[in-house]
């Protein structure tokens, strides 16, 4: 049976999501939980909605596991989040609609990214998930440019290209607010990522904030389609995956399909 378990966790500590050797990675971590929690012979499999870089976060991070065993889904979440480290925590299990796939049946990931712009807002708690900038920023001339970004393209320009996959995407929301002083949040919505997409089409805002580049920079660079050393890839640090979307349950195994159709068997990374 397919169950879906959704979780937080903080990425400082983790080399990213995925599985690797030797490393302590989320995806590593959450099978050998299972494995204790349901007394397995061997891990089981986990697929997660978005393979979150080293040092990324995640608060909505969704994943996927199939599983032989008489599951009680209650006693899971409470045995999971009773071995697993303190710096991941499950949320919720729950029976997996019929079609259900945690990465391909989603619709769209969304994406924080949190910067600090004023001294008097820094905040030494939240170091950790927030990045410090020594340069004011322009929130109005940041919206003006990620507008121009928003649509479906070929973001080759902001990702790390993977050979044979590709670098189309349809981002669906790019904008930034202030939530306190000194406290900037930029919201990235997209129906897939690429490896370092999010973090590279944030640091082409802060040249554009900082009176540095011109409004129409980052939409010139996208249309060059090719990477621009002047893009920084910012660190992972302020990045959280707050959020996946999914259709509605009989929609589920049609979008899956779809999804695997269109782009194959690529990484879903911010």
């Amino acid at each position: 049976m397919r169950w879906r378990i959704d979780l937080r966790y903080d990425g400082t500590a983790f080399h990213g999501w995925a599985r690797q050797t030797g490393l302590r990675t989320v995806q590593g971590t959450l099978e050998e939980a299972i494995r204790v929690v349901l007394r397995l012979p061997e891990p089981v499999t986990v697929t997660c909605a978005g393979r979150t870089d080293t040092g990324v976060h995640a608060r909505g991070q969704v994943t996927h596991v199939d599983v032989e065993a008489a599951v009680d889904p209650l006693r899971l979440l409470r045995g999971l989040n009773g071995v697993l480290p303190e710096d991941v925590a499950v949320t919720a299990v729950t029976a997996a609609p019929e079609g259900f796939d945690a990465r391909f049946s989603a619709l769209a990931r969304r994406y924080v990214y949190r910067l600090c712009d004023d001294p008097a807002g820094w905040d030494p708690l939240t170091r950790g998930h927030v990045l410090r900038v020594g340069r004011p920023m322009d929130v109005e001339r940041m919206n003006t440019a990620a507008a121009a970004l928003l649509g479906e393209h070929d973001f080759a320009a902001f990702c790390k290209k993977r050979e044979g996959a590709s670098t189309v995407r349809a981002l669906l929301e790019f904008s930034w607010q202030r939530t306190g002083t000194g406290q900037l949040e930029g919201t990235v919505i997209a129906d897939a990522f690429c490896h370092s997409m999010v973090r590279a089409l944030v640091g082409s805002m802060l040249p554009v904030g900082d009176g540095r580049r011109d409004v129409a920079w980052p939409g010139a660079v996208l249309a060059e389609k090719v990477r621009d050393s002047a893009v920084s890839v910012l660190p992972a640090h302020g990045l959280t995956l707050e959020e996946v979307r999914y259709p509605a349950d009989d929609e589920l195994a049609a979008r899956a399909l779809q999804a695997r159709q269109v782009r194959g068997e690529v990484h879903q990374r911010g």
